[in-house]
């Protein structure tokens, strides 16, 4: 059976790399009076509380329900503790916020994880935790994070590389191999723990099943669960197996007595401190390792190969590397299949290792905030407080499934606007996980009961961009495409919850009933003048130029959606209706606010700002040239002819509406006038307004960076914008990188950098328009230069500007490791590749969360070739609608 075979099959994906990189300091592990999450679990305590909620692990894999977890320990013999889990700095500890300090990388993955592998480098010296923190400590937002590289430790190459593989057997059968490289010149030694325990579910008061690790020799742990098919787990070589219980140390942490004789730190005790009281010598438990004790030679290399099995096998490893060969070369072929079209081995190589972070970050995410609240009846009470700290009207949520992560260590918590970018990329390798993960918060026990989608865990109940409508058309295309047939069934769902979500915009978040939209920060953290989820202090209204021109996209993107599902029932017709009339409203409202027809257009700047309103009627504008201000570009929409044809009541209504509305329809870009091939444009930018926001944003001294579109006009950079409302000054600087405030935590930054889910949005709005108007439509690009290029040629350059961030210049460089000289010549580092959350406005290093694969993972569908005039043809007899404009 093939990769591409098995990909329907979801037993085959109960195995994965579902486990967390950290389950500290998190929200939903915060049992605290004051809300303190980051201090209530932290690092030092991790390896000694058991957890309620999830595990965490170094490249860890877990059943679909994470009842048991499966991950490697090591010790170099000088650290203070066995490395069980990567570190990082927390919020308040980090000079940009919190920052994971180690380096792993994803490499390899397939959709059903048959074939997975990843790289850690773990120094064989002591791991400088202090270090890290007192220097962090002591350096200002105006300098760049201090990173473990920055420590030295990597100087003369003492350190492992330890490369970890997953294959496949069968759905639960699974090896494991773990290829570690002396790196160094030096003898050293080195201790593996392959470590097996069950997360904890008996201790909470609801199920007192306790399931049961135990051996008889040590090559073979026996795993005894009700609900698992998996019985064993199998070394090759161990010195002897160790056992503890997966339960808290509340001597050593709470200082009160145990109610287990060997706590989930007695491993770490006895390979530590040689305390052999701290294990178990029955030899069983629900935690356990293989203890293996290996010393390397200079350079020397050395494979160590386990197996966990359903089966019970005599000669475990007999079939061990015809099984590891065959899943290796189906997952090259898999790929290979992907990646027709694309040029060079060093494109492939970067996509193929963004598809490894997107499908390592997938994880189990548990959380129900009722149980949350009230605390579990074997468990002290929670205090009072707690339910007015957060998510205290989200009690409906219960969380249990496999989730698409914007990063397992930095944030190994959906956030939802993310997560609609993430099935983008999904949706080229794995169209059914893509789907699921659309559909899953539309479920009744994501959604509120109000229509409004979870953000993510900090706070439910703030505002992200909704582009759930737009992911969900966009993945349903692609699915098609790709499947041959439309999967109307998971298009009609999701737009039957999705009018829930349009709805509660509509009550929730246009105050004046004007069709002005405000959402606060609405995912751009410190884009603003100020917070834009501060209530301003005279009664003055915040009028948001982005707010209002994403529910412009929302309503387009319904509208697209109803007029696809009235092909197959006419009932359709009257909501896309509806949402046509809509998307003119806010049209209307962006172009005429209040009784002043104040437009958010600014025709002596000729670009979109967000506006203060007075209680006296007057506006102000806030003139900060940023991203909000492209934002208007996004929603647009192309239909052709036939399909209006095809549809004879929208038609007529929707002539009546132009015909008798005409201070709305003239406000759209003209659909009366027929693009090329007869196709209706629809849009908030008439072509001169869409040519006159370009010039800015293609712009070298504004927007236009050689790596993509910047978040903020560079022109703040020698003249930064000033404002003084009511007596209070703000100021926003042009900051390509690093955030230079603590807004938001300050480990996120839109005042200068080059974000990806903005600038994907950006080329594909290039590309509809263009579908509409013809190759002659011109626009200098860039800006300044006397040369003119068509939207789609200036599409396909900003695609390419995004990918020299990745990929080797001229002189063998990626610019995404700009930082780090060694990141650019060193063979063991520069082919890896670190894919983060955002990057630097003028030379495209990685800034912010390292392992930000989520949205960054964009990479992988912009590098993917568009498809030729010949593969269009061949398709459009099963498709309604140009391919080309579909999927470029």
């Amino acid at each position: 059976m093939s990769e591409k075979q098995r990909i329907s099959d979801v037993s085959w994906k109960k195995w994965g790399p579902y486990v967390s990189n950290r389950e500290w300091g998190l929200v939903r592990e915060d049992y605290s009076a004051n809300g303190d999450a980051w201090n209530y679990t932290t690092h030092d305590t991790a390896e000694a509380k058991a957890y309620r909620w999830g595990e965490e692990g170094i490249c860890g894999i877990c059943d679909d329900f994470q009842k048991l977890v499966f991950s490697v320990g090591f010790w170099n013999k000088k650290d203070k503790m066995v490395k069980e889990r990567f570190f990082g700095l927390t919020n308040g500890q980090g000079n940009h916020g919190e920052d994971v300090k180690e380096y792993f990388y994803y490499l390899d993955s397939t959709p059903t994880h048959s074939y997975m592998k990843m790289l850690y480098k773990y120094p064989q010296n002591a791991f400088p935790y202090e270090k890290l923190i007192e220097t962090n400590a002591g350096i200002g937002k105006d300098a760049p994070e201090y990173e473990l590289i920055d420590t030295g430790i990597f100087d003369h190459d003492e350190y492992f590389d330890i490369f970890i593989e997953y294959v496949k057997e069968s759905q639960n059968d699974i090896l494991i191999r773990l290829t570690i490289v002396n790196k160094s010149e030096n003898n050293v030694p080195l201790v593996l723990l392959p470590t097996v325990w069950f997360r904890n579910t008996w201790n909470w008061g609801y199920d007192d099943y306790k399931p049961q690790l135990r051996s008889e020799d040590s090559s073979c742990i026996e795993i005894s669960h009700k609900d698992l098919e998996i019985k064993n787990l199998y070394a090759r070589e161990s010195a002897q197996v160790l056992f503890c219980e997966n339960e808290t140390n509340s001597e050593r942490i709470y200082q009160s007595p145990n109610t287990s004789n060997y706590c989930k730190d007695g491993i770490n005790n006895f390979i530590i401190n040689g305390n052999s009281g701290s294990v178990n010598p029955e030899h069983v438990g629900t935690k356990a390792s293989f203890f293996i004790d290996e010393n390397f030679k200079a350079k020397e290399t050395k494979t160590f190969e386990f197996r966990m099995s359903d089966k019970k096998l005599e000669k475990p490893f007999e079939d061990f590397e015809e099984t590891f060969s065959k899943r290796q070369k189906e997952s090259d072929e898999f790929y290979a299949e992907i990646q027709k079209g694309i040029q060079t081995d060093d494109e492939k190589l970067v996509q193929r290792q963004a598809f490894a972070g997107m499908l390592w970050n997938k994880m189990f995410y548990h959380y129900n905030v009722d149980k949350w609240l009230k605390g579990d009846p074997a468990e002290i009470k929670p205090p009072k407080s707690r339910e007015k700290i957060r998510n205290s009207e989200w009690k409906h949520l219960n969380n249990e499934h496999i989730i698409s992560m914007p990063d397992k260590w930095e944030y190994p918590w959906y956030a939802t606007w993310d997560l609609a970018f993430h099935t983008i990329s999904f949706s080229l390798i794995d169209p059914d996980f893509a789907k699921y993960q659309l559909k899953l918060f539309l479920f009744e026990w994501y959604m509120h009961p109000n229509g409004q989608l979870p953000a993510y865990e900090w706070d439910f109940s703030d505002v992200n961009p909704p582009v759930h409508a737009w992911a969900v058309f966009r993945v349903f295309k692609i699915d098609e495409f790709l499947k041959g047939k439309p999967d109307v069934a998971f298009l009609e769902s999701a737009f039957q919850k999705l009018l829930m979500n349009f709805t509660w915009w509509v009550n929730k978040k246009d105050k004046n009933g004007n069709n002005i939209f405000e959402g606060g920060f609405l995912g751009l953290d410190n884009i603003g003048v100020f917070d834009r989820n501060a209530v301003l202090p005279n009664g003055e209204q915040l009028e948001q130029s982005d707010g209002t021109s994403w529910m412009a996209m929302f309503a387009l993107n319904m509208m697209r959606i109803a007029l696809e599902l009235a092909q197959y029932n006419t009932v359709y017709e009257e909501m896309a209706m509806k949402f046509f009339e809509h998307f003119l409203s806010i049209a209307h409202s962006l172009d005429n606010m209040g009784e002043e027809n104040f437009s958010l257009w600014d025709e002596e700047d000729e670009f979109f700002y967000d506006a203060i309103s007075a209680s006296d009627g007057t506006n102000m504008y806030l003139k900060l040239r940023t991203i909000v201000g492209l934002i208007p570009m996004f929603a647009v929409e192309v239909i052709d002819d036939e399909m209006i044809e095809n549809l004879p009541n929208f038609k007529k209504r929707m002539k009546w509406v132009l015909e008798n509305k005409p201070e709305l329809a003239s406000l759209v870009s003209r659909w009366e006038v027929k693009g090329q091939d007869s196709k209706h444009l629809l849009s908030l930018l008439r072509g001169h307004r869409l040519k006159r926001l370009l010039s800015r944003m293609l712009n070298p001294n504004e927007f236009l960076s050689d790596y993509g579109i910047r978040a903020l006009s560079k022109e703040y950079e020698n003249n930064p914008y000033t404002l003084n409302l009511n007596e209070t000054d703000y100021r926003v600087r042009y900051t390509p990188a690093e955030s230079d405030s603590g807004l938001f935590g300050g480990n996120s930054n839109w005042r200068g950098p080059i974000w990806f889910p903005i600038n994907f949005l950006i080329i594909e709005s290039l590309q509809r328009f263009f579908f509409y108007y013809s190759p002659d439509f011109l626009v200098e690009y860039p800006t300044g230069s006397g040369e003119y290029l068509n939207l789609d040629q200036i599409a396909d350059s900003l695609s390419k500007r995004l990918s020299k961030i990745f990929l080797k210049d001229e002189n063998g460089n990626r610019p995404v490791n700009n930082q780090y000289e060694r990141f650019q010549t060193d063979p063991n580092f520069k082919d890896y590749i670190l894919f983060y959350e955002y990057f630097h406005g003028d030379n495209g290093r990685g800034v912010g969360a390292s392992h930000q694969t989520g949205w960054t993972g964009l990479i992988a569908k912009i590098l993917q070739p568009r498809f030729t005039k010949k593969e269009i043809a061949a398709s459009e007899t099963e498709m309604p609608e140009d391919v080309e404009k579909l999927k470029s």
